[in-house]
């Protein structure tokens, strides 16, 4: 049985959670009111631009004029992007499902609770730099469709003119079914095999349906990057195609 305290003792007083230094601080209400603070920064910051900046509307749509680009709202550009390099069904549908589910799985799949109320990179190593490459990604996406895409969806850079016509591109090419197959099924298997005999402590602690689940999204999102890059440099259209969808 556990000891009964002595009469006339308390708990530890919130002070006593700090250590010297101030390494760690309580969540309320340190970190609370900075948080509170940045918040109330943010309205204001956005208060002002309102006010100061017109609101991009243009005309009164004509129907026998068509806009050369037609850009959806910049939050969507990036989905507008990805069907430059994605089927309709996968770049509409499956991947911005892949993100939420992911986005959503994420606190499910992470087996380190050392770093739980710490803000420090030493507490995920992994995990921050994998989290940050799908979000600049993403924002990548944005970026290049609203600001380097121009008549015909052409790429311009920052520095050349969208009144000078750019020649056409290269025809593109897509693998056959078979080859496209493979390389994916080898990607996978690689991608799942080759940080599990790495980093067996790591594939101890997640358990198999766990790292599979992760690494599985975690791959996937890597794939996006790796389709960009066979568009863009090799002219690769679709590695595999069926009636149904094409990736």
């Amino acid at each position: 049985m556990a000891e009964d305290k002595p009469k006339g003792t308390h708990s530890e007083s919130p002070a006593a959670g700090r250590e010297p230094g101030g390494a760690q601080a309580f969540a309320f209400p340190d970190l609370v009111f900075k948080e509170l603070l940045a918040v109330i920064a943010a309205t204001i910051i956005l208060i002002v631009w309102s006010l100061a900046m017109d609101a991009p509307l243009k005309g009164i749509a004509d129907p026998n004029w068509t806009e050369n680009p037609a850009k959806a709202p910049w939050y969507f550009v990036g989905l507008q992007e990805m069907l430059v390099y994605f089927d309709p069904w996968i770049a509409g549908v499956g991947i911005p499902l892949t993100i939420i589910f992911g986005l959503a799985a994420l606190p499910y799949l992470d087996p380190n609770t050392g770093g739980a109320g710490r803000f420090a990179f030493r507490e995920r190593k992994l995990v921050i730099p994998v989290f940050l490459f799908g979000y600049l990604l993403w924002f990548g996406l944005i970026v290049v469709g609203q600001f380097l895409r121009g008549p015909n969806w052409q790429f311009y850079w920052p520095w050349e003119s969208w009144a000078v016509p750019k020649p056409a591109e290269p025809p593109l090419v897509s693998l056959p079914n078979s080859t496209g197959w493979l390389a994916i099924g080898a990607y996978f298997a690689l991608g799942l095999m080759l940080p599990a005999l790495a980093g067996r402590k790591l594939f101890r602690r997640m358990g198999i349906l766990r790292y599979l689940v992760a690494w599985t999204l975690a791959l996937a999102m890597f794939g996006v990057f790796a389709k960009i890059v066979l568009r863009l440099f090799f002219h690769v259209k679709y590695l595999v195609t069926t009636p149904y969808f094409s990736i």
